[in-house]
């Protein structure tokens, strides 16, 4: 037989064997071919595939490559590597390799919803939308391309549009598991609890180790009776069937739901699994963030002649201190004012500061925020922009955007640090996973408090969780008169305030006022004895009792 036909039909022996599922029978010949220095693009890529499916993504990433090499128009092989890419966090290179995709076959619908997710981890929102469109409008059948959009409507605050995009994947795939989870946190986020709880059994029922929606479910004080899946969460099987990532939402869940129990002692114990475990995948951003609280502490120092005295434009309310400090209560509290519109969680006036340092000469900081503001609400009313490390900005805040008001959040330190080592942040606040960062962090953001109150007391307003929860009347009130506006009952009601709610309060604002939370440290106080030899290092929390 011609030896370049035994060849191909060796090959193609290994790609059906591929095709048949027989992945350590396809692995072992493909493994073979490029020992002996064979060069087709497809051994590559399917060789690719399978190491990408085992998680081994460097090697993957290079078999990728060499499929490139061989092949230069070969458009699966860009798409797959612009994936592996994503997934290393090597977001520019994988944009990179999705729009060569793109440029060889501008109907290849997969690269477009590809790109579409990669713009989504880029935070280019509205880029990440226009593709992954684009990829519907190419081939509108696909459930994976709703789902993705409804994720992104999600983060850009369009929950009703989300939910549209979420339930057409459904009705394209009924068995799409994923798709039951996420209409499931749109749902939460809409207030509607109940709702929420079924999609996220029903998405376990479809797949018994979707981690996220046991951690999902652990969130919530149980409506459902019927505790099937808390035993899968504690089977050890369920660690053996997920990833490193996975097993990080099965540990918060064990302890979430071990909390609700009152077993503090084993809570703490899979806190520490999950944040250690955590630590290794995403390590601590605590450096970088101390380095820009002084960067911007220097900033705010310098001469600045302030040609806004007589602006124009609407007041806006900028909600500043740590996470988990009470920030998403005072907002549904501030949003019960039918004339505010709430911003959330958006990281508008780094960006706004960014193009102002670079572009002085044309716009002034508070217009280019102003412009960024409309871009998310209708029309320019009184806002409140709840990004809380804007805390580092405040003195910058308070000499150019004139009307602008500041409230600081804060409560008791180690409440605080228990809440945001408990919280398992999606994203960002990488030091949380870190009891030692996280009371560093803590000091931080109360010393460049402290500085800037020196400054510019008559703008900043103290707002104490422990308190306001403890006396909401009193505290509500002095806090409404201090922003000049009429008072009304409703302030006192928030857990009724039918706003959506994307942040990881978003369960317990649904509920009324209560100070459950107080104190809560004391539970957990062996667990946090790194972070209170950090506070206690603080004059003012010397006498912290233990």
């Amino acid at each position: 037989m011609d030896k370049n036909l035994y060849k191909k039909e060796i090959i193609n022996k290994a790609i059906k064997l591929h095709l048949q599922g027989n992945i350590p029978e396809a692995s072992k010949y493909y493994q073979r071919f490029i020992n002996q220095g064979y060069e087709d693009h497809r051994i590559f890529s399917n060789y690719g595939a399978i190491l990408q499916s085992q998680g081994k993504l460097e090697e993957a990433e290079k078999s990728y490559h060499k499929a490139i090499k061989v092949n230069p128009d070969f458009l699966e092989a860009y798409s797959n590597l612009g994936n592996i890419l994503r997934d290393l966090g090597k977001l520019k290179q994988a944009k990179f390799y999705l729009q060569k995709a793109i440029k060889v076959n501008p109907d290849f619908s997969i690269a477009h919803s590809n790109l579409g997710n990669v713009f989504k981890d880029l935070g280019k929102l509205k880029d990440a939308e226009f593709s992954t469109r684009k990829a519907i409008e190419l081939n509108p059948n696909i459930a994976d391309f709703h789902l993705n959009l409804g994720g992104i409507l999600k983060d850009l605050g369009k929950l009703k549009d989300a939910e549209i995009s979420t339930r057409k994947a459904i009705e394209l795939n009924p068995n799409f598991a994923d798709a039951h989870l996420n209409l499931g946190s749109i749902l939460k986020d809409r207030g509607k609890l109940k709702n929420a709880e079924l999609l996220y059994l029903k998405s376990i029922e479809l797949n018994p180790n979707l981690a996220i929606a046991y951690y999902s479910l652990s969130l919530f004080k149980f409506f459902d009776s019927n505790k099937k899946w808390r035993d899968k969460l504690f089977s050890r099987n369920i660690l053996n069937n997920n990833s490193r990532k996975d097993q990080v939402n099965i540990y918060f869940a064990r302890a979430n739901i071990l909390h609700n129990e009152s077993n503090f002692k084993d809570s703490s114990r899979y806190l520490l699994l999950a944040n250690n475990l955590k630590q290794t995948l995403n390590p601590s951003n605590l450096k970088d963030l101390l380095k820009l609280s002084k960067k911007l502490m220097l900033e705010a120092n310098k001469e600045f002649i302030n040609t806004n005295e007589n602006s124009k434009k609407q007041d806006t309310i900028f909600i500043v201190g740590m996470l988990r400090s009470g920030s998403t209560l005072l907002e549904s509290i501030l949003s019960m004012n039918n004339n505010v519109d709430d911003l959330g969680e958006k990281n508008i006036l780094a960006d706004s500061f960014l193009n102002w340092k670079t572009n002085r000469q044309k716009l002034t900081l508070e217009e280019l925020y102003f412009r960024k503001i409309n871009s998310y609400v209708n029309q320019i009313r009184l806002t409140t922009n709840k990004w809380l490390y804007n805390y580092q900005y405040t003195g910058i805040i308070a000499r150019h955007i004139p009307k602008s008001k500041i409230i600081h959040c804060f409560r008791n330190p180690l409440d605080n640090i228990l809440s945001i080592y408990r919280a398992n942040f999606e994203t960002g606040n990488a030091y949380s996973s870190s009891l030692v960062d996280c009371a560093k962090v803590y000091l931080d953001q109360e010393e460049v408090m402290n500085q800037y109150k020196k400054r510019f007391r008559g703008k900043i307003y103290d707002l104490n969780y422990d308190s306001l929860v403890s006396n909401p009347e009193e505290e509500i009130k002095s806090l409404i008169s201090w922003l000049g506006w009429k008072w009304n009952d409703q302030y006192l009601s928030p857990h009724q305030n039918p706003r959506s709610v994307s942040t990881a309060s978003n369960i317990k604002v649904r509920y009324p006022i209560n100070s459950r939370s107080v104190g809560g440290w004391k539970n957990y106080k062996e667990l946090l004895r790194p972070a209170m030899e950090i506070i206690t290092q603080n004059d003012k929390y010397t006498n912290l009792k233990y």
